[in-house]
């Protein structure tokens, strides 16, 4: 969404607040937080606090399967006493639906705000990572028995690889931006790893690894901590649950957690001490969930997710940012360069990432 479509959705977010089915009138409606993809609002109904969300339909074109996943997840959850994890429940529309449809028929939502929590710009200590480890466990656990065929595809191709580098092979070839020298270094990079890219969609279609329940996007940023006890209590932008790889998780969450130096670019590096909290916990928690095959090839993933993230930001660059928000001409190249030094970190620290691996689930050593 961009700036324009931010300011016309922050128009018209008041009125449509009052379309939902609140116990008392809304006071304030303000925009809120740093995401990339949906307008967001925080709304105060004097001691109360809520979420207004505007769903980008140029990145989801069927909102309304979000929202059938939403319920699916929240009702599968509640009968299971979900122990451990909360998620942000959705308050209906005073028509009975949990959607309010703008004039342009923009959809929105509205979710309860999680009191008395906060999230974390990055991790302090090795505590905290074993946090992030737990909750992203538990609620692999906690979904294990929900069927995938009961939740919708709210992303087809969602973090297939292969599919991003094909798109983004397409746009590079045809695209007509000046190709300047840090261009020209991403996209050599990004050819140059080309035979790691079908790794796990290879293991998928050859029946190694089972299809599960993801969140799909469990960066540091989508986990809430309590005030009080610093526990990790909630897993929250559930706008990507679907069915998929557990890898995917995985490596996405390590990605967002153990990059230190982000914002540097050339300094960007994989933290091997975070690596070890966020797994051990993880491992813990899940104890016999993840079979052989998936634990062999999670070191894949750990490298794949960052270099996926990579070819988005370069094809989005390439494509004149129309998917991630920018506030700058040459961003997205930015961040793509990022996620890059970050692969090759990775690739120079197999040999330890693999005996962690190795380590946290006890299945001695594994070996590329």
């Amino acid at each position: 969404m961009n700036e324009y479509e931010l300011r016309n959705a922050a128009a018209v977010a008041s009125g449509i607040v009052d379309r939902f089915a609140l116990p008392r009138p809304a006071g304030s409606v303000e925009p809120y937080g740093s995401g990339l993809i949906n307008a967001t609002f925080l709304v105060t109904a004097e001691d109360a606090r809520y979420i207004l969300q505007r769903i980008n339909q140029l990145v989801f074109p069927e909102p309304e399967r979000i929202i059938s996943n939403l319920s699916v997840l929240g009702g599968h959850l509640a009968a299971g006493g979900a122990s451990g994890l909360r998620i942000p429940a959705l308050i209906p529309a005073r028509d009975g639906l949990l959607f309010v449809r703008d004039g342009e028929g923009g959809l929105w939502r509205l979710m309860e705000f999680i009191p008395n929590t906060r999230g974390l710009a990055h991790i302090d200590d090795p505590e905290q990572a074993r946090e992030v480890g737990r909750i992203l466990g538990r609620f692999h656990v906690l979904v294990s028995d929900l069927p995938v065929d009961r939740l919708a595809v709210v992303l087809p191709g969602f973090h297939v690889a292969p599919g991003y580098l094909e798109r983004f092979e397409q746009v590079s070839a045809t695209c007509a931006t000046a190709r300047s020298e840090a261009l020209s270094q991403a996209i050599a990079c990004v050819t140059a790893r080309r035979a790691h890219v079908d790794v796990l969609e290879t293991a998928r279609r050859g029946g190694h690894l089972p299809v599960r329940v993801i969140h799909g996007d469990p960066k540091l940023d989508n986990i809430l901590f309590d005030r009080a006890t610093s526990r990790a209590v909630s897993l929250i932008d559930l706008d990507t649950v679907q069915a998929g790889l557990v890898h995917y998780d995985i490596g996405d969450c390590l990605r967002s957690c153990c990059n230190r130096g982000k914002s540097a670019g050339a300094g960007a590096s994989f933290d091997l001490d975070l690596c070890r909290a966020i797994l051990g916990a993880y491992a813990d928690e899940t104890e016999g969930l993840l079979d052989t095959a998936e634990i062999e090839l999670l070191f894949d993933a750990i490298r794949l997710i960052p270099f996926e993230l990579a070819l988005r930001f370069l094809t989005d660059h390439l494509e004149g940012d129309r998917y991630f928000r920018v506030t700058e001409r040459g961003q997205n190249l930015r961040k793509a360069r990022v996620q890059l030094t970050l692969v090759e970190d990775i690739e120079g620290k197999e040999p330890e990432i693999r005996s962690i691996i190795a380590a946290c689930f006890g299945r001695g050593e594994i070996v590329p």
